[in-house]
């Protein structure tokens, strides 16, 4: 995910364009860049690899214009780079464009278009401005043209913006798949990814939709389809307080955190691992918790069942024996423990009531705990011998979506470091860094399918009081979560069953019609779990996939990327937080704030 800002009309372009990055950087910072335009025949390009105090330094006071493209980026296609760094310029200098998305076809479109064409990167995005400009040169197309006809050869997502340098009185956008948001100010005009680079100077918006273009200059917005349909749009008028500004645009806090996720992993590996994808930890931490002869985690409801999923790590990449303890029950009814425990705390909010309870058991025996939290300063984390921050932000939206994903990441990277220290094979040897990032990458390509998965929740949840889903292995843990996301925000009676008990007892809530979900990831289950599937089909079941590519057939109604095996529950939990999101808003639910709920349970 990267961040892109745009502006024309205002004087002070090179200040709008480095505010607005400032405020996008949670997209990426690999590298930053701007190009300003003063629409007098001078143009400035900067583009520097690192964080934007670093393009900052490079910004002379002669850097000013009347029309600008400012980038953020977090690295996908290409190392983080100067030369890899947006803005890019078309080989024969005239088209300055930016990008956020991910061309799938580019590599195809390059071989096909673009021999003997200079490249100056490794990315997919500066692909778009050399086609742009071979077909203006090569065919005579004006630019609006020519970026018509390269878009409509995308394969991908994208939001985009250019600059044409002999025509610097338009700014070119167009939009699939990615955010992008046209502001209207007062005598000049933004675009970006993100209402927040733009608030300060305007609270009217146009929000572009798939597959549009738009042509804007100081004081006009012109939006059309690909075959130049003009398309009427109204601005619209967000007023925000602050903490609706947290929010942008999005209906609701819980979509905009779906959305965050991949920023979210990115966080997490540029903060816990160094730069050869070694863990990162306090050295007394790990010392301390490679001794332990059993760990415990200790959670309440969807950090529960992040620890579900994290205790095949640490059980097959450090050697150690866990067990996961509902918080509630733990704090009652501990179970017996070994010679050498460690305590593992899970806590979006650092403040549940439960866990808070068995902390102070624990804490007054000397025992060794740790909490992962999204709060560093909360309870649990400071009464914990040590703690980690989840680093996901706030979390506002009651139904949990990237403070489960962080925790699931994060006892991964723990596993890995405990597993080096006990000179465990399997976590030397995996590539966690690579497989984060991969996850990150189809984190991103599955919150871009959210029109898809909004018709999947018309389709199977309507008109339905009940639903199942269904897993086996690390996937009846994303059962669990699925269902749980499904029944808080939407009121829908929804359960996780491991897919292979169905039988033994389960099945018999089978009726015809019934909504089942069932995940299929794992290729040692994946056989059995497709009987699963057949068996509540042949009761009356509607049934919906979700299956990895690998493992995939023409049946299955949601993809996922391939990754490993043990990872896979974060890939496959968000169109699950998305079919949620939809299903309640069917429904004419308040998303954010469901009935009976709070974001911190502070009672037992």
């Amino acid at each position: 995910m990267c961040g892109i800002v745009g502006t024309i009309g205002n004087p002070d372009t090179t200040n709008i364009l480095l505010s607005g990055l400032q405020k996008l950087s949670y997209r990426g910072y690999d590298s930053a860049g701007i190009y300003v335009n003063d629409q007098k025949g001078h143009d400035y390009l900067v583009k520097k690899s690192g964080k934007l105090a670093n393009l900052e330094k490079y910004i002379t006071p002669e850097m000013q214009g009347m029309v600008g493209l400012g980038h953020t980026r977090w690295a996908t296609h290409g190392e983080p780079s100067d030369a890899n760094a947006h803005p890019f310029k078309s080989y024969d200098g005239r088209y300055y464009m930016i990008h956020n998305g991910v061309i799938d076809n580019y590599q195809q479109l390059r071989d096909k278009y673009l021999q003997g064409i200079p490249l100056t990167s490794q990315t997919d995005s500066e692909i778009i401005v050399q086609m742009i400009a071979k077909f203006a040169h090569d065919d005579h197309l004006t630019t609006k043209d020519a970026l018509v006809k390269t878009l409509k050869l995308l394969d991908g997502s994208y939001s985009i913006i250019m600059v044409d340098s002999k025509d610097p009185e338009k700014l070119y956008v167009a939009k699939n798949q990615t955010p992008l948001l046209i502001g209207i100010a007062n005598g000049f005009t933004l675009v970006s990814s993100d209402v927040l680079a733009m608030i300060h100077y305007t609270n009217k918006f146009i929000e572009m939709r798939d597959k549009e273009i738009g042509i804007l200059t100081a004081d006009t917005q012109t939006i059309e389809d690909y075959d130049g349909n003009v398309i009427n749009v109204k601005p619209k008028t967000i007023k925000l307080d602050a903490n609706a500004a947290d929010k942008g645009a999005y209906p609701y806090y819980m979509l905009k955190e779906i959305d965050e996720e991949p920023v979210v992993i990115r966080r997490l590996l540029t903060n816990y691992l160094n730069q050869n994808g070694e863990p990162q930890f306090d050295a007394t931490l790990i010392q301390r918790f490679a001794q332990i002869d059993h760990l415990y985690i200790v959670a309440a409801g969807t950090s529960y069942h992040a620890g579900l999923v994290g205790k095949a790590f640490f059980e097959q990449w450090a050697n150690i024996p866990t067990s996961v303890l509902l918080a509630s029950e733990a704090g009652y009814h501990m179970p017996l423990l070994s010679a050498k425990p460690g305590f593992l705390f899970l806590s979006q909010s650092g403040e549940t009531a439960d866990s808070r309870l068995v902390l102070s058991e624990i804490n007054q025996q000397n025992m060794l705990s740790l909490t992962m939290t999204n709060v560093a300063n909360s309870t649990l984390a400071r009464e914990a011998t040590f703690s980690l921050d989840l680093l996901a932000g706030p979390e506002i939206a009651v139904a949990s979506t990237k403070a489960y994903t962080a925790q699931i990441a994060l006892e991964a990277i723990f596993a890995k470091a405990l597993g080096i220290a006990n000179n465990i094979t399997t976590a030397k040897e995996f590539p966690l860094k690579q497989q984060l990032s991969e996850v990150a990458n189809g984190m991103q390509t599955l919150v871009d399918q959210k029109d898809k998965i909004k018709q999947l929740a018309h389709d199977y949840f309507a008109d339905h009081q009940n639903a199942f889903y269904i897993g086996r292995g690390q996937d009846y843990y994303v059962s669990l979560e699925a269902a749980l996301k499904l029944k808080e925000i939407s009121y829908i009676h929804a359960e996780g069953f491991a897919a292979g008990e169905l039988k033994h007892g389960t099945i018999a809530l089978i009726e015809k019609g019934t909504p089942v979900v069932g995940f299929v990831t794992d290729p040692e289950t994946a056989l059995p779990m497709r009987s699963n599937v057949e068996e509540v089909i042949a009761r009356g079941a509607h049934t919906l996939t979700i299956a990895a590519k690998s493992l995939a057939d023409d049946t299955d109604a949601v993809i996922i990327p391939d990754v490993a095996t043990l990872l896979t529950p974060l890939l496959s939990v968000v169109p699950a937080q998305l079919l949620a999101y939809y299903a309640s808003l069917e429904r004419g639910l308040n998303v954010d704030q469901p009935r009976n709920l709070a974001k911190s349970v502070t009672v037992q």
